[in-house]
């Protein structure tokens, strides 16, 4: 693997000249699809091929599909999936058809995504969100228990495994507690050490995940004013030695206002804290010479994977292999037995 330790993205639905030149020069680990990028099954196939044609191998591509509001994916080409909440809610009626429909629901995101080239999916939310909380998690999240949280987690995470496509659990070491966006600033957590002990351990569940994205939160007991994203003590003391998460670790989009200074600076930053991987998407933007630019920006400055963070993407890249058989007309029909209120579409 010769590849950059960067996750970039593309401005639309086909790959610009420019856009290959780039993706040619410095081969990035991965690239993220938005919703910009995603029209029809038939276009995002071609944008797959075109990405793997210019980068010389099939790296990963990611997309958010975690079902709900956060899904880049839309109906009608796609199938709709449901948002967290109603997968725990189902578990606290009836835990063994709540880990069921769970695992059923990301196997058959799995199907969605890997027909089309998809195989690293930035999804289950581990996240504990908290009343009176900033909404950005809200129903995205299973729950407020950990145990419970950590239960479905492991299930989706297994489901999306067996359909070939690997995990992103997110956003490690906790992101329910923040009290704003932090696309738009950096949100500051001043809860404790007891109190974040419950946020952490969700987390704890699924420390064998693939990969994990960062939270670009302050937690003040631990570094104050310094998001964990581009905090050593963070990184190392909390995910990686109190939490045990030794999977390869993205950084949330290093577009979003919570972090300050250049996108240079961040992805310095980040890297120099423990990130394996810079994860950058434009998301803000829409014009193509925008968004190159800081896609050039980013490229530049990522290094290349080597030592302990290519062993994590290298086996970040065998979860995205393992795909079962499955006969996905009875998933569907398994899955709308559980959840049949939903009125989801099967293919």
């Amino acid at each position: 693997m010769n590849n950059k330790a960067c996750i970039l993205s593309v401005a639309g639905a086909n790959l610009l000249r420019d856009e290959a030149a780039l993706l040619s020069e410095h081969k990035p680990w991965g690239v993220i699809l938005m919703g910009r990028s995603c029209h029809s099954k038939v276009q995002v196939s071609r944008l797959v091929e075109d990405i793997w044609n210019a980068v010389g191998r099939e790296i990963l591509i990611f997309i958010d599909q975690e079902g709900g509001r956060v899904a880049r994916l839309k109906a009608p080409e796609w199938p709709l999936f449901p948002q967290g909440q109603v997968y725990g809610d189902l578990y606290d009626a009836d835990p063994e058809k709540g880990l069921q429909a769970i695992w059923l629901g990301h196997r058959l995101i799995a199907h969605e995504l890997a027909a089309i080239g998809i195989h690293a999916d930035c999804a289950p939310v581990c996240d504990l969100p908290q009343p009176g909380a900033h909404d950005v998690i809200g129903d995205r999240a299973f729950g407020t228990d950990p145990d419970k949280v950590g239960a479905l987690a492991k299930a989706a995470l297994q489901g999306l495994e067996d359909g070939g496509v690997a995990g992103v659990i997110k956003h490690i070491p906790g992101h329910g507690r923040s009290m704003a966006d932090s696309h738009l600033e950096l949100p500051r957590v001043t809860a404790g050490d007891n109190e974040l002990t419950s946020d952490f351990s969700a987390f704890m569940h699924v420390t064998d995940a693939p990969m994990a994205m960062t939270a670009h939160i302050a937690y003040d007991h631990f570094d104050p004013g310094k998001a964990a994203t581009v905090s050593h003590k963070m990184i190392q003391e909390v995910i990686r030695h109190r939490i045990g998460f030794d999977g390869l670790l993205m950084t949330d989009d290093l577009g979003m206002k919570a972090l300050g200074g250049s996108l240079t600076d961040r992805a310095h930053a980040s890297i120099e804290a423990g990130c394996d991987v810079l994860l950058h998407c434009s998301g803000f933007l829409s014009d193509a010479d925008a968004i190159l630019a800081e896609m050039t920006e980013v490229a530049e400055a990522a290094p290349m994977l080597d030592g302990r963070a290519l062993e994590r993407a290298e086996a970040a890249e065998a979860a995205s292999k393992r795909a079962t058989a499955f006969d996905s007309e009875a998933g569907w029909e398994q899955f709308r037995a559980l959840i049949p209120h939903l009125g989801v579409a099967g293919a």
